[in-house]
C-alpha cells in the first residue's frame, strides 16, 4: 500500500529539523567530533491521559523519513544563505559539502507499532555517528510522538465502546493535512475500524464510512424528500442523519423510507444521531425501529465524543452501535502533546569502549538513563507481568532484580523460567534497512493482542493500576553512581 511521505511529499525534507540542531553539528563538525559514535533513546516520562498503557505508534513513517534522509541542493542553497548577527554566513562551503554527501550510515532499532509501551522505555534506539544521530532527534519526534498519542487515545475510546464499531470522524477538525492523515493512520492502529478521511484511505488501505450531512436535508423542501432521494440514488448507503429539525420526528420519515428500501430488497443500515440527549434519543429510536421490524438497523452517535461520555452513555443504558468519534480523538482535546524526549545516553571514538551519559536534574523523574538500553517483557499464562530496561553491555543473569528508577523501595525478583521477549527490534543496520515492515492491518491487530495480554487495571479510566516497569538492578546502580559522580565533580 503506497504510504504518505513518499506520496505526498516530493521535495527533500532533510530540513524538518529544529534550527539549534543544525547549529550543534556544525560545531561538532568544526570541532572534529563528527565520527564520534553516540548513542540515543527516544522515550517519554508521563503516561498520557493518566492512564495506564501507551500504544506506539509513528514508526513507519520514521523509517521513510530516514530511507530518503539526503540535502538537496535547494536545501544547501537555503543554509548558505542563512546570516548571522554580524551578516557573515552561518555555515561555511566545507561544511555544507559535508551535508551534501550526508546519509544514515548507523543503527536503529525501535518497539513495532501496536505495542503497548510505557515511561522511560526507549520506544527507539539510535546508534550512530554523531552528526547522523543528533539530527534524528527532532524529526523522530515529530514523527513518533503525535501519533502515538492519538493510537492511544483511539485505544481508549474503543475500550469504552467495548466492542462497537468506532468510526474516525476527525478529519474537519484536524491540525491541517498532516495532522488529519497521521491521526487517521494512528486511530486505525489504536483501534478504529473506518475513517471518513478519503485521502487516508486511499494511502493507507483504511476503510472509509460516511453518509450525508444536514446540508442534505436542507437542500429539499423537507425532510422525507431529502431522504427519499437519498435511498433513491444511495440504496445501499442509507444511513439517515435525523436529527435536522426534530429526531424523533426524523426517525419516523427515516423508517417510512427504509419501508420502501425493505420493499425493494435492500437493508436498512441505519440512523444517525448528532445532537440532543443520546442516550435517551437513542432508545426512543431503538422502540422505534424494532416496533417497525427494524431490530438490525443500526444507531450511529456523533457530537463531541469522547472515551469518558460513551463509557457514561454506555452505563445510561444508550442503544448505540457504532460510535463516530471526531475532534476529541484527533485534536487529543484532554492532552494535545506527549512529552516525548530524545537523550544521548553514551558516546565513544570508534573502536573504543562505551563512555555512558546521563542528563541530570533536580527531579529524579527528568533524569535520563545511561547506557545502551533494551526492554525485556516478562510473560506468564498469556499475560504480560511486568517490563525491565537493562544494558546491553551487561550479559543479562536469569535471575535479577527489577527496581524502581522513581521508588526504589519497588523491587521484584525475575527468576529464571519465565518467558519473555526483548521489545525493541533492528530496524537499520549499517544504514540499510532491515525490518519487513507489516501491513497496516496487522498493525492494529497487534494493538488489540497486546491489549488482551495486559490486566484490566491498567486499561481503567480512572486510577489505573500502574503496571511494573523497572531497571535491572546493575543498571540502576550503574545509574546512581553516576549521579553521585556528577553531583560531586566540579564541572
Amino acid at each position: 500500500m503506497v504510504q504518505s511521505i513518499s506520496t505526498i511529499y516530493d521535495q527533500s525534507l532533510a530540513l524538518l529539523t529544529d534550527f539549534y540542531q543544525m547549529t550543534m553539528i556544525y560545531g561538532y563538525w568544526k570541532a572534529g567530533l563528527a565520527q564520534k559514535e553516540a548513542n540515543f533513546h527516544l522515550f517519554f516520562r508521563k503516561m498520557p491521559f493518566k492512564g495506564g498503557f501507551t500504544v506506539a505508534a509513528g514508526l513507519e513513517n520514521a523509517i521513510q523519513f530516514i530511507e530518503r534522509f539526503k540535502f538537496q541542493s535547494s536545501d544547501l542553497n537555503y543554509l548558505a544563505d542563512l546570516k548571522a548577527g554580524d551578516n557573515s554566513p552561518y555555515f561555511d562551503e566545507g561544511f555544507l559539502k559535508y551535508l551534501s554527501d550526508l546519509k544514515f550510515t548507523g543503527n536503529l532499532d525501535a518497539i513495532p507499532e501496536g505495542t503497548l509501551v510505557f515511561p522511560y522505555e526507549p520506544l527507539i534506539r539510535v546508534q550512530a555517528p554523531l552528526i547522523e544521530a543528533q539530527l534524528l532527534e527532532s524529526p523522530l519526534l515529530n514523527l513518533i510522538n503525535f501519533p502515538t498519542l492519538i493510537a492511544t487515545k483511539a485505544a481508549r475510546i474503543c475500550l469504552a465502546a467495548k466492542g462497537d464499531s468506532v468510526i474516525e470522524f476527525g478529519m474537519r477538525r484536524a491540525q491541517g493535512i498532516d495532522g488529519a492523515l497521521t491521526a487517521s493512520r494512528a486511530a486505525y492502529i489504536g483501534g478504529c475500524d473506518s475513517t471518513s478521511n478519503l485521502l487516508a484511505g486511499k494511502l493507507y488501505g483504511i476503510p472509509v464510512k460516511g453518509t450525508h450531512a444536514h446540508s442534505w436535508v436542507m437542500v429539499f423542501d423537507d425532510e422525507l424528500e431529502a431522504f427519499r432521494n437519498y435511498a433513491k440514488y444511495l440504496p445501499n448507503n442509507c444511513v439517515f442523519l435525523v436529527d435536522t429539525y426534530n429526531t424523533i420526528e426524523g426517525v419516523k420519515k427515516a423508517i417510512e423510507v427504509g419501508r420502501w428500501l425493505k420493499e425493494r430488497g435492500i437493508k436498512f443500515l441505519g440512523i444517525r444521531l448528532d445532537s440532543g440527549d443520546l442516550a435517551d434519543l437513542s432508545i426512543k429510536s431503538r422502540e422505534l425501529l424494532n416496533q417497525a421490524g427494524f431490530p438490525e438497523t443500526e444507531i450511529i452517535a456523533s457530537n463531541e465524543l469522547d472515551e469518558t461520555i460513551i463509557s457514561e452513555l454506555k452505563r445510561q443504558g444508550a442503544q448505540i452501535n457504532v460510535w463516530g468519534v471526531g475532534t476529541n480523538l484527533v485534536t487529543s482535546r484532554d492532552q494535545p502533546a506527549l512529552d516525548g524526549v530524545y537523550k544521548l545516553s553514551a558516546i565513544r571514538n570508534p573502536g573504543e569502549d562505551w563512555k555512558y551519559k546521563l542528563k541530570l536534574s533536580e527531579q529524579m523523574l527528568k533524569v535520563s538513563n545511561p547506557g545502551i538500553l533494551q526492554v525485556k517483557r516478562f510473560v506468564a499464562n498469556g499475560k504480560n507481568l511486568c517490563d525491565v530496561i537493562y544494558d546491553l553491555n551487561m550479559p543479562w543473569k536469569l535471575d535479577c532484580l527489577s527496581i524502581d528508577p522513581l521508588d526504589p523501595t519497588h523491587i521484584h525478583s525475575i527468576k529464571e523460567g519465565v518467558q519473555n521477549q526483548d521489545l525493541l527490534v533492528p530496524i537499520f543496520k549499517n544504514g540499510k534497512s532491515v525490518y519487513k515492515r507489516p501491513p497496516l492491518n496487522d498493525i492494529r491487530q497487534n494493538t488489540l493482542k497486546e491489549l488482551s495480554q495486559f490486566s484490566i487495571g491498567i486499561k481503567r479510566f480512572l486510577n489505573p493500576h500502574v503496571y511494573p516497569v523497572g531497571m535491572e538492578k546493575r543498571l540502576y546502580d550503574l545509574k546512581i553512581e553516576l549521579i553521585r559522580q556528577i553531583r560531586n565533580s566540579p564541572l
